[in-house]
């Protein structure tokens, strides 16, 4: 990938439009060229691709994205920045600015053809947005973002683990996951107080089949609600499914689980196997 000649300079920029940081916002930029370098290395981008940006903040990664991609839609929540990316970025006409909430936008109204998701995410939005690009089903090709170290290692998790939850599955559900590289803290700014992760999410081509998937999260949900208790009372106690302890305790016998198991020894074949017995139960 070739050097950017004029790399957006942040302190500049702060300067220049006397910028100050919102911490309801969750605004950490980054600084560090080569990290921005290998996101864009990491998300595969290229000159086919249409890529939709959440948080540009100044226009970094932006910057990155529109020498590399065919189309960027960058998506901002601050409307204080809106005029500071069109003039940082004015030069770029494969570059369209969107002032908006990520987690409110359609993103199948800003375009019908296959793209990557990039983006540096608010530590406070990171599993809302995730979750809900997965579960609204988009025509998305991957999505490549940075997310503090600790969601990363959830992400990634496996049964038995004390990282191990209930996005764990989610995310493993619906993708293939992989943790790219950790980023320190003295790579933005502001610093944050941890490490941070840029991690690839690409779906799955061959999902694990499920009858019904809003019972299976809903299982999920009882499961890691309260770590503690036994999948049986968990269930029995939080899920609602109006059947007796003792169908759970046969659905759990029928795929072979014991009775005293909790959620995070499950696997997602095993939660899927479990909501489709229930879901016959019902």
């Amino acid at each position: 990938m070739d050097r950017i000649s004029n790399p957006i300079k942040t302190k500049e920029i702060i300067d220049k439009y006397d910028f100050y940081f919102k911490k309801n916002f969750g605004q950490n930029f980054i600084i560090d060229q080569n990290v921005l370098k290998n996101i864009i290395l990491s998300a595969e981008i290229t000159k086919n691709d249409f890529v939709i940006e959440i948080g540009p903040g100044i226009g970094s990664l932006t910057q990155f994205l529109c020498e590399n991609a065919k189309t960027v839609k960058a998506i901002e929540i601050d409307k204080k920045l809106i005029p500071i990316l069109k003039n940082t970025l004015n030069e770029y006409d494969n570059l369209e600015i969107i002032n908006g909430d990520a987690l409110k936008i359609d993103f199948n109204d800003i375009t019908e053809e296959p793209f990557k998701i990039v983006a540096n995410l608010p530590y406070y939005i990171t599993s809302p947005i995730i979750m809900s690009i997965l579960e609204n089903k988009l025509n998305v090709n991957s999505i490549t973002v940075m997310v503090q170290k600790e969601v990363a290692d959830r992400i990634n998790a496996k049964p038995g683990t004390k990282d191990y939850g209930s996005l764990s599955v989610a995310v493993q559900f619906y993708c293939e996951s992989v943790i790219n590289f950790i980023v320190p803290p003295n790579c933005f700014m502001p610093k944050p107080k941890v490490d941070s992760a840029v991690i690839t999410l690409k779906p799955k081509k061959n999902k694990i089949e499920v009858i019904n998937e809003s019972i299976m999260f809903k299982i999920i949900k009882c499961a890691f609600g309260q770590r503690r208790k036994t999948l049986l009372n968990s269930i029995y106690n939080q899920g609602g499914f109006g059947i007796s302890k003792n169908d759970i305790l046969l659905a759990l016998s029928d795929i072979g689980v014991c009775p005293n198991a909790r959620g995070e020894e499950l696997t997602i074949e095993q939660f899927a196997a479990l909501a489709d017995r229930i879901y016959k139960i019902n």
